[in-house]
């Protein structure tokens, strides 16, 4: 038989039983439906990590204070400070791949203006800080390297802090604000930023001078980490390299003693979340792949049915002239035919599910081609793999005993 009568005979073998041909699609259909929506969900989930720290800003270099082992025992970063500001003023005048530097303080504290409160965080740092981080000013202007000389009073707020102490769409550039007793003239408003995928509100932040918070509401010579940037991107593992050879230099470390600070760069960070992501995605990948080995075993159980069932049709097939081959691609082409459909049909269900979950579950989802194509080519190796046993079986019957099957 031609390829053609043979497709033909396929589908009229495939409609005859249209609810158990569905029913038998249904398992590939919510396999690769669960193959796209998990993949989406991973790769949508991995991008919005991606983009939250690139939001910590540009070619970033973190140095925190803190022993990473101390007596024997490991410690984690943070956990002792060691870190002064003449060693980010340091950063800045000896590290050649080094363009951005501040050193940041850190005080939670009772914001109020006027009859109304809120509780945040206020940042002391440098000028530096806002090209770092890639803050910009909305309204109003920043501090500058006279404010922080003098431990002038002025502070530069995020729109959360707007919004709880003077209300929506009010411009308080110019008025005061008390942190823990202290009155701090507001200078400029930052432009919105949003949440990251940390659920951190980005917006609910008071930056002042460094030394302002330093030396006016802290009793300490100390700083809670150092934030550098490096000049481009091919230099962060340089610039990384020369900061650490000089805070041992500072701190007077030998070479036997480990490092009392640890620093991270933007590309740590990035790989280190970037593994947790793709060891999640695999893990869901795997999952919805048990969907679609259940929906194959379907496939192949059906398909034995279907060839008990039609054991004298096959019998007379090859009674008349038809060969082994020709039913076993029968056979196989309805198997591949069930697989592909499903594909197809999982797809559109899959996308639309990924939809639905970024529109009202807030999550962020990314359906990519590739996962497009891993799932259309595990639906047809399905197909293939699962049919090729009956489809074979099938083939083999003889003819004589085929026609005497009750």
């Amino acid at each position: 038989m031609r390829i053609l009568n043979l497709i033909k005979v396929a589908s009229r073998s495939l409609g005859k039983n249209k609810m158990r041909t569905f029913l038998t699609m249904l398992g590939i259909i919510i396999g690769v439906a669960s193959v796209i929506a998990m993949l989406a969900i991973g790769e949508g989930s991995k991008k919005n990590i991606q983009d939250s720290i690139s939001s910590l800003g540009t070619n970033t270099i973190m140095i925190i204070p803190g022993a990473i082992t101390h007596g024997g025992v490991h410690l984690e970063a943070g956990t002792s400070q060691t870190l002064k500001r003449e060693d980010a003023e340091a950063i800045r005048m000896r590290c050649e791949n080094v363009i951005y530097v501040s050193p940041v303080v850190q005080k939670g504290a009772q914001i109020i203006a006027g009859s109304q409160n809120w509780r945040s965080g206020v940042l002391g740092v440098f000028n530096d800080y806002f090209f770092i981080r890639n803050l910009s000013v909305e309204t109003g202007n920043g501090f500058s390297e006279s404010d922080d000389r003098a431990a002038a009073k002025v502070c530069v707020i995020g729109q959360t802090i707007v919004t709880n102490l003077f209300g929506e769409n009010k411009n308080p550039v110019g008025q005061m604000i008390r942190v823990e007793r202290i009155p701090y003239r507001i200078i400029g408003i930052l432009e919105k930023k949003g949440q990251n995928s940390f659920g951190q509100d980005q917006d609910d932040v008071i930056l002042a001078p460094f030394a302002t918070v330093q030396k006016r509401m802290l009793s300490t010579t100390n700083v809670n980490m150092i934030i550098a940037s490096a000049k481009s991107e091919e230099l962060i593992e340089d610039a990384k390299n020369e900061v650490i050879q000089l805070i041992r230099e500072r701190h007077k470390l030998t070479p036997e003693e480990e490092d009392d600070f640890t620093v991270r760069t933007q590309s740590d960070i990035s790989n280190i979340f970037g593994s947790v992501s793709k060891v999640l995605t695999i893990l869901l990948a795997s999952i919805a792949g048990i969907s679609l080995l259940v929906g194959g075993i379907g496939i192949m159980n059906i398909m034995l049915v279907s060839v008990t069932e039609r054991t004298r049709e096959i019998g007379i097939r090859l009674a008349v002239g038809a060969k082994g081959r020709d039913v076993l691609i029968q056979f196989m082409i309805e198997s591949i035919f069930i697989s592909f459909l499903g594909g197809f049909i999982g797809v559109g269900l899959g996308s639309l599910i990924s939809g639905l979950v970024a529109r009202f579950g807030g999550w962020p989802i990314s359906v990519t081609p590739f996962s497009v194509l891993l799932a259309f080519v595990f639906s047809a190796v399905v197909g293939i793999f699962f049919g090729w046993y009956p489809a074979r079986k099938a083939a083999r019957l003889n003819p004589i005993e085929a026609l005497r099957y009750e």
